[in-house]
């Protein structure tokens, strides 16, 4: 087990450059199942999500080599089992991803209850609800869903919510099923093209990349290729939050302008304003961070939706930069009734706010934050405290940063590299 301990009150400086995309690698991860030949990912980041995949697939009888610290190559040609490790899936939410592959590849799949992050309810219908309307048979059993098909045929498919993994699930059965299927109100993240990419390189017939109708094409056999994982734009948001808060000057390297169009925009709400240069986004120090009210000087109100809205990944994030804005702004988290209960942190470092019910709180700006001991509760909960730790006066301890790491490749190293006052140590 290991802590941050961290002197907050210090402005940074300098460029950084965001790890691979998370959310992007895990369903790329799990695609390679669909074919027996050698596929090379590059731009992976090395977290523990990520590792946990691989060990995943290993078990399964896959081999894996690093090249370098961010390309793997995967080859599951000796793949024999069906079976999904019970351990190792109560590690990752992602291993849920293993359904569609593994229906795709085995016509079989035992797949144990995924873990994650504990967020609030996070069904699973919509996954096999759309698995099954592509011929699996699903059964819920009481430590493990079990699911055969004799054969995957393509269908007319309306998902019943804009599920993101659950989507991912229904692409990779649908691109070896026989016939066309046609996906309607399918997520359509950044992550979610990332993998219809790929899975295009593979030889898959895909169309409407981008947008939430898929018409997918069955083929009979995908082969390997090399595919980049983009950049993580939420990490992107959490940099640009970190730089606004500690008034600093930070460049962040290498982005993808059009999947920030929402961010920056939520952003200019509480009063960060950023500059796209040269593919590289930029961060100025020293921003009067001032609320921007509705129209008649109306409180505005923030909330997150299935893309292309406000991604609920970031909303622990601005809330940190609201406590440090000036003003007040409602909150709106309408996807997770867990993810709001982090605040009470932020409350206890000095934060004003107003805990409404488990999806609305409501900010006033600015706060001065003081350091305190804290415990990340997850993944981007972990990093929103990380944020406010820095910009706080005093020192902060933050335990449970495993969670952080789940998440953010070597952030205290991008930290340090920008002035930070962090360290990692061990916990007594």
């Amino acid at each position: 087990m290991e802590k941050f301990v961290i002197e907050g009150g210090h402005k940074l400086s300098g460029s950084v450059r965001p790890g691979g995309s998370k959310n992007e690698a895990l369903p790329c991860l799990a695609a390679t199942l669909l074919t027996d030949e050698e596929i090379t990912l590059k731009n992976v980041p090395r977290i523990n999500d990520v590792m946990v995949m691989l060990e995943v697939m290993q078990d399964l009888g896959g081999r894996h080599e690093w090249v370098n610290e961010n390309t793997v190559k995967i080859q599951n040609r000796d793949v024999d089992k069906t079976a999904l490790n019970r351990e190792l899936c109560r590690k990752v939410r992602a291993s849920i991803l293993f359904a569609g592959s593994m229906l795709g590849r085995m016509g079989e799949c035992e797949l144990p209850p995924p873990g994650g992050d504990v967020i609030g309810r996070r069904r699973l219908d919509t996954h096999f609800l759309a698995l099954e309307a592509l011929g699996a048979d699903i059964e819920v059993l009481s430590d493990r869903f079990s699911m055969t098909t004799d054969k995957l045929v393509g269908t007319q498919i309306f998902l019943d919510e804009a599920s993101v993994t659950g989507t991912e699930n229904t692409i990779m059965a649908a691109v070896v099923a026989q016939g066309t299927t046609t996906i309607r109100n399918a997520a359509c993240e950044p992550h979610v093209q990332g993998l219809c990419r790929m899975l295009v390189n593979m030889g898959a017939r895909i169309h409407g990349i981008g947008t939430n109708i898929l018409t997918i094409e069955g083929s009979k056999g995908l082969w390997g290729c090399e595919h980049t994982i983009g950049p993580d734009y939420l990490e992107i948001g959490s940099l640009a939050g970190l730089a606004a808060v500690t008034g600093s000057e930070i460049t962040i390297e290498g982005v993808v302008a059009d999947d920030l169009r929402m961010i920056r925009m939520t952003f200019e709400k509480l009063g960060v304003h950023t500059e796209i240069k040269n593919g590289d986004l930029f961060v100025p120090a020293d921003q009067p961070l001032t609320v921007d009210n509705d129209l008649n000087n109306a409180i505005p109100k923030i909330d997150d939706a299935p893309w292309p809205a406000f991604p609920t990944d970031l909303m622990s994030i601005a809330i940190t930069v609201a406590t440090q804005s000036q003003g007040t702004v409602l909150f709106f988290e309408k996807m997770f009734e867990g993810r709001m209960f982090f605040v009470d942190s932020l409350i206890a470092m000095g934060a004003r706010i107003v805990f409404c019910d488990p999806h609305r709180v409501v900010v006033v700006g600015p706060a001065q934050l003081y350091g305190s001991t804290l415990e990340s509760p997850d993944v981007r909960a972990g990093m929103a405290l990380l944020i406010a730790a820095l910009c706080a006066q005093g020192t902060s301890t933050i335990y449970n940063i495993h969670q952080i790491d789940r998440g953010y490749e070597k952030i205290e190293q991008k930290l340090k590299a920008l002035g930070a006052n962090i360290e990692r140590l061990p916990v007594d």
